[in-house]
């Protein structure tokens, strides 16, 4: 069953009543059938949700790249200013790391949205090659299907790719704010200067991933508003 969405997650092929997004909203709940025939009513095929969800998912990967800096910033800011009330300087990294971990769940959550609607609609397509009278034309959509497959592979990969990388950043940050939390004492400051580095790293990798992921995300809903 798809994901609900929000009518600011649609924007519609021109102008469309209000209470038209509204009505297709409150269907949302109901089988997959009914979500995508609501949609085709306001000129949505498969293929449109699903470069809504391509692009909802690249800019949710943006929104964490910005996070997880933020975050990081944050750990070295505590560990920078010792002079800080013990208590402020973890309710600091924690309010980091829950930051941190809710970017990862919203990142997640698209990526599940991208695939949910990838799926039926390669199914669908491949269903209607025996539609087809003709036999080049049935050549030529199957082509289609086989390259975009192709081109959906690498791109669901890469986000995947990214989100492995964000368990062993939110496990590090878990894992400071758990020690800082039982051990309240310059001590433990030290000690979470000395993982600060192997965080930075983990962290630069997640970057990275996620920069590889955008790209791709952007190719392909490049390729689907150029009619490929």
């Amino acid at each position: 069953m798809p994901n609900p969405v929000t009518v600011s997650s649609i924007t519609p092929p021109g102008a469309r009543p209000l209470w038209l997004l509204l009505l297709s909203v409150a269907l949302l709940g109901g089988c997959s059938s009914m979500y995508y025939k609501t949609m085709e009513k306001f000129g949505y095929e498969k293929r449109d949700i699903l470069v809504d969800r391509v692009e909802n998912a690249r800019d949710s990967q943006n929104d964490a790249q910005e996070t997880f800096r933020s975050s990081l910033e944050r750990f070295q800011s505590v560990v920078d200013t010792p002079d800080t009330e013990l208590k402020e300087q973890y309710a600091e990294i924690s309010d980091a790391y829950e930051d941190s971990k809710s970017s990862a769940a919203k990142v997640r959550k698209r990526i599940d949205e991208v695939e949910d609607v990838a799926e039926d609609l390669f199914d669908e397509w491949e269903d209607e090659l025996d539609q087809y009278e003709s036999a080049s034309l049935r050549r030529s959509s199957k082509q289609q299907l086989d390259e975009t497959r192709a081109q959906y592979s690498q791109l669901i990969s890469r986000m995947h790719d990214a989100e492995d990388r964000m368990d062993p950043v939110l496990q590090a940050f878990q894992d400071q704010v758990l020690y800082l939390k039982h051990n309240l004492n310059a001590q433990a400051i030290g000690s979470l200067e000395n993982e600060l580095v192997g965080i930075r790293q983990d962290v630069d990798k997640l970057i990275r991933n996620m920069e590889q992921s955008i790209a791709e995300s952007e190719a392909f809903i490049r390729r689907f508003r150029e009619g490929g």
